[in-house]
């Protein structure tokens, strides 16, 4: 069943983008995308755009305290253990700091923790660093948040440092220092690093503040987990990001080498998404899949065979990665067929026997993109389940997960994130609990919304205007790279490619052929007809073939032109209401009870081929039906054994009967009828 997304298409004032123009040797493209995004004013985007350098160190909070403590540490010849985090942020800021410190003569060692241990600092792992004479633990991206554990910390007599990017909680943990920009008490004029940017601000404050330096040995490794960890790509972060690929692009770092390399980005430029998509993934498979140690080692081996071995093992990881979290798609497709009532309620929850713990997230985040809801995924072992949540919009998983703590054994999170444990037994009361709180919470629940910076037109569909959108890079978080509409294109050809994982489209638009790849879909899953018109929601790239450049597309969202967005949305809440069981007023079911003469018109659209249900909603609506009509007869032609609807390709396709159907034997027709008061 697809959901359909909320498009929001800005149209940004002419003279705004003339005024920003006019005030700098900003594009026509870069200034219309400028003021989509809300930057009407030309010091705005002074801001934006301008930042040249990192801020004093010593602005965030304890940061002197930390580095001092750190030098003396050095001195003294201390035991000093680097703890950090199983994911890219943890590796690289572990990375980090154990390597300027064993440069300054340090008795320095680092651990991370493998996933089965869970995050952050825990008692037993305390013990153990206690038990191999660690005097001195420097947490890095994580710590905020272990109040118990730095006291266990203090009564075995060893000292504590935290650096953090996490936010604190009420209490803090008791320790020597604690250097986390998100500190109420924080004077530093920004505060949204991630917890490598952290560590190399706290290299550059143990060298007196030598930001230079700091960013010359450590801003490749603190580009790549500012990327990896989604935090804000603004301010700081963009010189951070930005000057952190110049390095890596002349790097010497034997394990980057060695890992562009498998990555197939050798010889390529690098960019914002080649770390995103390329590299990123294959330091966190470390983490999810085996153990962190391999990504540790890799960045920090200064021996091309070596690290070319760790390299093709940690490709292969990910490889495993990927075919692990197909199965647990697999799987839930499989729940989906079983039950397509799973995907009617407010909040998706899929649970599976021994889903791998280390990618189930990523799934709840696949599921989260495909159905337009938020979705918990869980693991069930040994008595126990593990869930990861991913949301968007106004849900709030971390409320979601308190209102269900009595029942939960452990949990954590914010609003877009988060996970929890569970007894078994416990699930299905869960499943009922987060219901409860969605409908008590949430009317209507929020849409997945899409933004395009504007519509497109010749005048900006030019190489050169497609290569002045770097002007505005490097692209993530809270700068994502545009995405623009295309309306009323026709479709010429569709083709599947790499073995029909993704799907190549020719179009006319505008009177000009374009070439336009759809990732990750086959041409089946879009189906997407040739000789039809839709409405495209695109990237814009620059093609290069035999010495011929031309402008090329990435499809990010497709549908039909002529579907009425608001309507369909609205009539999904409503159809999703009635699939529930929840009460809806009369002239609800008053406009969604389809006549005989309606029902047999869409009837034999679909006798046409097999179609969507997204595209037959222009059809429909060309006759004034409404959306939710449409779905009610559907429904009416599976119950009658006329059509098969499969609610993971969302295909109907007409089955071969032998007989004319009666349509008044339909229970589902009869119950709408009832429901509307149209009954004799």
């Amino acid at each position: 069943m697809r959901y359909m997304k909320k498009w929001k298409i800005h149209r940004p004032d002419p003279k705004h983008v003339a005024e920003i123009k006019a005030a700098g040797d900003l594009s026509e493209i870069c200034c219309r995308v400028l003021v989509s995004q809300g930057y009407i004013h030309v010091q705005q985007t002074a801001d934006v755009l301008s930042c040249q350098q990192l801020s004093d160190p010593f602005l965030i909070c304890d940061m002197q305290k930390a580095a001092d403590l750190l030098n003396q540490a050095i001195e003294d010849q201390k035991k000093i253990c680097i703890y950090g985090d199983y994911d890219c942020d943890g590796v690289m800021s572990t990375v980090i700091l154990y390597s300027f410190l064993a440069e300054m003569g340090a008795d320095v060692s680092w651990r991370i923790p493998e996933r089965s241990e869970g995050y952050g600092l825990n008692t037993a792992v305390v013990q153990e660093m206690h038990d191999a004479g660690t005097e001195l633990i420097v947490t890095v991206d994580n710590g905020i948040s272990a109040i118990p554990e730095a006291k266990l910390i203090q009564e075995l007599g060893m000292e504590l440092i935290i650096t953090d990017h996490h936010q604190p909680g009420e209490e803090l943990p008791e320790a020597l220092a604690i250097v986390d920009a998100h500190r109420m008490d924080n004077v530093s004029p920004f505060r949204l690093y991630c917890g490598a940017g952290i560590a190399l601000l706290l290299v550059a404050a143990m060298n007196d503040g030598d930001l230079q330096m700091a960013m010359e040995q450590f801003g490749d490794l603190a580009a790549i987990a500012t990327i990896a960890d989604v935090v804000s790509l603004t301010g700081e972060n963009r010189f951070l990001v930005s000057r952190g690929l110049e390095y890596l692009e002349n790097t010497e770092r034997a394990g980057f080498i060695a890992l562009r390399e498998v990555s197939g980005l050798s010889g390529r430029p690098l960019d914002a998404g080649c770390i995103a998509f390329g590299i990123a993934p294959r330091i966190n498979a470390a983490g999810r899949m085996v153990s962190p140690k391999l990504a540790v080692e890799l960045m920090l081996t200064e021996d091309p065979e070596i690290a070319k071995n760790l390299a093709e093992r940690l490709n292969q990881i990910n490889a495993e990665r990927k075919e692990t979290e197909a199965e647990i798609i697999r799987a839930i497709e499989q729940q989906i067929r079983q039950q397509p009532g799973l995907l009617h309620e407010r909040v998706l929850l899929f649970v599976g026997k021994d889903w791998h713990a280390g990618v189930i997230g990523i799934v709840a985040s696949r599921m989260q993109e495909r159905y337009g809801k938020p979705c918990f995924v869980m693991s069930v072992q040994d008595g126990h389940g593990h869930c990861s949540a991913r949301s968007f919009g106004r849900f709030h998983i971390f409320n979601a997960l308190t209102a269900c703590a009595n029942l939960l054994e452990k949990f954590g999170g914010h609003p877009s994130a988060g996970g929890f444990s569970l007894k078994e037994e416990n699930i299905p009361a869960f499943r009922e609990a987060l219901q409860a709180y969605a409908a008590e919470n949430y009317e209507d629940m929020p849409f997945l919304e899409v933004h395009a910076a504007c519509p497109l037109e010749p005048a900006i569909m030019t190489p050169e205007s497609v290569n002045s959108l770097q002007q505005l890079a490097p692209f993530g978080a809270d700068n994502p790279e545009p995405v623009f509409l295309a309306e009323n294109v026709l479709v010429q050809d569709v083709c599947a490619t790499t073995n029909g994982a993704h799907t190549k489209i020719t179009i006319r638009f505008q009177n000009q052929n374009y070439k336009a790849m759809f990732f990750g879909r086959s041409p089946e899953q879009m189906g997407i007809v040739p000789g039809r018109c839709y409405h495209m929601l695109v990237r814009m790239k620059i093609n290069e073939y035999q010495g011929r450049i031309s402008v090329g597309l990435t499809v990010q969202d497709v549908r039909p032109a002529g579907l009425q967005q608001i309507k369909v949305l609205n009539a999904m809440q409503i159809y999703d209401k009635y699939c529930r069981g929840e009460h809806l007023p009369r002239e609800y079911y008053q406009a969604m009870c389809p006549g005989k003469s309606e029902l047999v018109m869409i009837y034999q659209e679909i006798k046409k081929r097999p179609v969507a249900r997204e595209d037959l909603a222009p059809v429909v609506m060309q006759r004034n039906m409404n959306y939710c009509k449409l779905l009610i007869a559907l429904d009416i032609f599976q119950e009658l054994e006329l059509i098969t609807y499969d609610p993971v390709t969302d295909i109907a396709e007409c089955m071969s009967v032998t007989q004319k159907a009666d349509l008044e034997k339909s229970g589902i027709l009869r119950k709408i009828r009832e429901f509307a008061g149209m009954t004799d």
